[in-house]
């Protein structure tokens, strides 16, 4: 990472507590050191490959919690990850440049690597334009692409607005008084604060107190221009998926179906979930994921 720093220890919380025989641990990469959940597969599922998971804006590697462990019952390794800056991973609180995409995409190549690629990659919202980011640098290390809840472009206007009011409000307050702000005007989900997701109240605060005030600022600039590169990636010889809620105000679903088309990309729509599929209906979700790494491809042995 772009300076040394004091590594900030890695805690276990209840409300969104892995499940057992996973590991919260510290994932050493040339990149630098992100915090993780590495869920082995359960005994006798057998071992299918290894999962990459990237969360989304606001968001933390606990949003996938409620999917490791139907995942691993189908004998995938599950890692999710907090990104640079993101909750317990360490990043620069005010220098916005080590937040660029390209750098975001390059320490997804090097979890990868550590990992032992290729595996298969998923990002969630934010998540998923880093991911889309990391393939169009290097395809090699990833067996296949999942985009959750993610879109071809920059975010739907009510959501832009949302995220250039706390962009504006970071540049002026800290992450303390935000928090004391956000919640004085609402829901957090509703007024641009933390993503609704698993884990209460006092667990949202934590991850958004640990959250650097630049990753925001920077990733909340990208997800309000990010261009439109389906076509480019469409190139990539890599299988694609594309998973949503039935409902999204982020990326309108029409949207998320017409790039699964140029894509020419699995698509799957989880009833009853919005924005954050794997906390909305994660058995579903689990299904819907373990079902198109499962599905037999030319050229891999069945």
């Amino acid at each position: 990472m772009s300076a040394p720093v004091t590594l900030r220890p890695v805690t276990s919380r209840s409300a969104s507590a892995p499940p057992p025989g996973s590991r919260v641990r510290r994932l050493r990469t040339s990149r630098g050191e992100f915090a993780v959940v590495d869920v082995p597969p359960s005994p006798g599922a057998g071992v299918k490959g290894t999962v990459l998971l990237l969360p989304g804006y606001t968001g933390s590697k606990e949003d996938f919690t409620l999917v490791h462990e139907p995942l691993a019952a189908r004998g995938y390794r599950t890692v999710a990850v907090d990104g640079r800056g993101q909750f317990e991973s360490d990043g620069p609180a005010d220098d916005e440049s080590a937040y660029a995409q390209d750098e975001l995409a390059r320490d997804v190549l090097a979890q990868a690597e550590v990992l032992g690629a290729p595996v298969h990659l998923v990002g969630h919202s934010l998540g998923g334009q880093i991911a889309r980011a990391a393939v169009l640098l290097d395809h090699s290390p990833f067996r296949s692409l999942t985009l959750v809840s993610s879109g071809p472009a920059r975010i739907s206007v009510s959501q832009e607005q949302r995220v250039k009011l706390l962009r504006d409000a970071l540049a002026v307050m800290s992450m303390a008084e935000c928090w004391e702000a956000i919640l004085a005007m609402g829901p957090p989900e509703e007024v641009g604060g933390p993503a609704r997701g698993v884990g209460g109240r006092d667990f949202l605060r934590s991850r958004w107190l640990g959250t650097r005030p630049a990753q925001l600022r920077a990733t909340g600039e990208q997800l309000c221009t990010e261009p439109d590169r389906v076509d480019e990636l469409a190139a990539v010889p890599l299988p694609f998926h594309v998973l949503s809620g039935e409902r999204d105000d982020t990326w309108p679903v029409p949207d998320l179906d017409s790039m699964a088309r140029r894509l020419g990309a699995h698509r799957t729509v989880i009833d009853g979930a919005e924005h954050s599929p794997a906390a909305d209906r994660p058995a579903p979700t689990a299904r819907a994921l373990a079902g198109f790494w499962d599905a037999p491809r030319p050229g891999e042995p069945a």
